[in-house]
């Protein structure tokens, strides 16, 4: 090391050392100097990590209702219409569909290209029963591409098999809740339970899954750790198929005659639910293709249904990724304005370094006459400002990690602080300590040494 370059860092750790005094000796006003860092840091820290936990929580609500997925609901409410005719005088006449069926199924997933997997669904309000317990339930009739539709694996035991699914075998797969409930010291593969008035074997156990209550009112998504899932078949077969004809059916619609043109299925007078199936996701193969898939499968189920818009078509996941986008935009929001509390702190900082150079013009002035250069002076005033706003940083960077823990416990919202707005908040909280040190460290240096110790 060249004696140049010795003499330079002895200067430079001697001005440190001087403006750490200055500080130590007006530790209240660095205090207060520094609270527009502090708050500035802090809220950038919060607010980023607010958004960033809702960022997370709409990938998990996405995660939860599927990729790529397509959803067709049934209207349970049927259409009507005025007949005026001579021989009708008025009366109403409902107007023919099938409803949503199997039918629509094979006919989804034989015409439309690029679907990859259609999960039919049916569910009944149902209980189950187990030496002596008793207790409320869904169960839902599906197929094995429900399963991997709606990201869900099966955690013990196995999938129903294609003898299960064509036969319409008793068997089912319970939820983890159902398993903690009926099978608590037990292993529940092979074993029975009763579900409604059918006895059921556990060939499988899903994983848990954990679902919020706002994610429940959001997404209508139910608590699936209590349901049992059963082959669609064996729901058909043993519990409920609305498109067959009953004799409940034909006394519920009024002793009413079918011609063969009409579907017995459907036209049960004021029987309002007449679909075969209660939910229906088709998944593509590529998320580009949503819309224009739903468009072809809301025309021909339109097609099929004889023009009765009697389903609905919804995309969960252009919905969120929309939420996505609006929330990300909310985020720049937040921090910007987070970033302007950056910017006041800065400014407290300029002001407050410019009246210390006014209060401190004499200890300039006897520097500059002992032999101090005007870098010496620019860099004493520079360290003070860096000081005050790392020290501000670093403090604000604290108080902002509290805060985010705060809101995530008391407040219910999950929160994640990355460590990029760390980096970033305290990088920006040490370059406004020195940028708006620059402008007083340079007029404390352009000061008149005779003129300094006259100073009044």
């Amino acid at each position: 090391m060249s004696q140049e370059s010795f003499r330079f860092r002895e200067r430079l750790l001697a001005n440190f050392y001087i403006a750490v005094e200055a500080v130590i000796a007006n530790r209240l006003r660095s205090f207060l100097t520094a609270l527009g860092i502090i708050f500035g840091v802090a809220a950038v820290i919060a607010m980023l990590a607010i958004g960033n936990g809702a960022q997370q929580e709409i990938m998990e609500q996405i995660k939860l209702v599927g990729v790529n997925n397509i959803i067709v609901e049934p209207i349970v409410d049927q259409i009507e219409e005025k007949v005026g005719d001579d021989n009708s005088q008025g009366e109403e006449k409902k107007k023919f569909s099938p409803g949503l069926r199997m039918l629509d199924v094979e006919s989804i997933q034989e015409a439309i290209p690029g679907v990859k997997n259609v999960s039919p669904e049916v569910m009944v309000d149902t209980y189950i029963v187990k030496d002596g317990n008793r207790r409320s339930a869904k169960l839902v009739g599906v197929m094995p591409s429900y399963f991997e539709v709606n990201n869900f694996s099966i955690q013990e035991g196995k999938m129903f098999t294609k003898n299960n699914l064509t036969k319409g075998d008793p068997v089912c797969l319970i939820g983890r809740g159902v398993q903690t409930k009926f099978f608590s010291k037990e292993n529940p593969i092979g074993k029975k339970i009763k579900c409604g008035n059918q006895w059921l074997t556990v060939v499988g156990v899903m994983e848990e899954r954990k679902v919020s209550e706002d994610n429940i009112g959001k997404l209508g998504i139910r608590d699936l750790n209590m349901d049992v899932y059963i082959p669609i078949q064996s729901m058909f077969v043993r519990y409920k198929n609305r498109d067959l004809v009953t004799s409940s059916g034909l006394i519920q619609g009024g002793g009413r005659r079918y011609s063969g043109t009409e579907s017995p299925a459907v036209n049960m007078g004021n029987l309002s639910n007449y679909h075969q199936l209660d939910r229906l996701v088709v998944q593509v193969e590529d998320s580009r293709s949503l819309s224009p898939t739903a468009d072809v499968i809301n025309r021909m189920l339109s097609r099929r249904h004889n023009g009765v818009v009697d389903f609905e078509i919804t995309i969960p996941e252009l919905l969120l990724k929309q939420q996505q986008r609006t929330q990300h935009i909310f985020n720049i929001v937040l921090g910007a304005i987070a970033g302007i509390s950056l910017l006041v702190g800065g400014i407290g900082i300029m002001n407050i370094m410019l009246a210390s150079v006014m209060e401190r013009i004499k200890e300039i002035g006897l520097r500059l006459s002992l032999g101090a250069k005007k870098s010496d002076i620019v860099n004493q005033f520079l360290f003070e400002a860096v000081m005050i706003s790392v020290s501000g940083g670093v403090i604000g960077v604290i108080l902002g990690i509290v805060l985010a823990d705060a809101v995530a416990r008391f407040g219910e919202f999950p929160t994640i602080v990355s460590f990029s707005s760390v980096v970033i908040s305290f990088s920006v909280a040490a370059t406004v300590g020195l940028a708006f040190g620059i402008a007083p460290a340079r007029k404390a240096a352009k000061q008149d040494p005779i003129t300094s110790l006259r100073y009044e």
